[in-house]
């Protein structure tokens, strides 16, 4: 490989802002730390990605295209839809952590994200063809329903000090992920007719 290909250089430069990001913010982050631990030029950075906050919202594009690449959006198969989430913030934390970054220092302006709001529309999208074949409740806007999901999936990671307060200490995770399974269960199961008798 050479050191002059570019494709490599972007990666590393990719993997050493994530992790510089993930640690630091934002306003913490030191480029010229990104550009030694990457082995790249600082100057060479600012050409491919502009300053910092740019490069910032490139990081965490690329970290959401990671996750694109590696879950199911179908919610069909629940276990499946839910197994691969856990899973991926499980081996990956430092995808919530840019996230919390970005709510932090940029409050709910999030950073321009054309690949983001493709994902969360595909998402919507898949829970509307479930919710249209019965499969899930039809009485809650698909939106909804991802961000109640997400939320059950995503708070235990965010904030992992919690689990240790509200459940009394180090949860077993194959029974964690039992009751968030059940949890999220009960949050779509289609809703029963409404009795018509008087």
């Amino acid at each position: 490989m050479s050191p002059r290909d570019p494709d490599a250089t972007r990666a590393r430069i990719f993997e050493a802002a994530t992790a510089e990001f993930a640690e630091y913010g934002i306003a913490g982050a030191r480029v010229d730390r990104i550009a030694r631990n990457a082995k790249a030029n600082k100057q060479l950075i600012y050409a491919y990605f502009g300053d910092k906050q740019q490069l910032f919202h490139q990081v965490l594009e690329h970290a959401m295209l990671e996750l694109v690449n590696a879950v199911t959006d179908t919610i069909e198969d629940l276990d499946r839809w839910i197994d691969e989430h856990i899973d991926y913030h499980s081996a990956h934390p430092e995808l919530l952590r840019l996230l919390m970054w970005e709510a932090l220092e940029l409050g709910d302006q999030p950073t321009a994200g054309e690949l983001r709001a493709a994902r969360y529309a595909a998402k919507r999208h898949w829970i509307a063809v479930a919710q249209d074949k019965g499969l899930i409740r039809s009485d809650m806007p698909p939106g909804q329903i991802l961000l109640s999901i997400m939320s059950v999936i995503n708070y235990p990671f965010a904030v992992p000090q919690l689990r240790v307060f509200t459940l009394g200490g180090h949860p077993d995770p194959a029974e964690q992920r039992a009751w968030v399974k059940d949890a999220i269960r009960r949050i779509v199961a289609p809703q029963p007719p409404e009795n018509s008798a008087t």
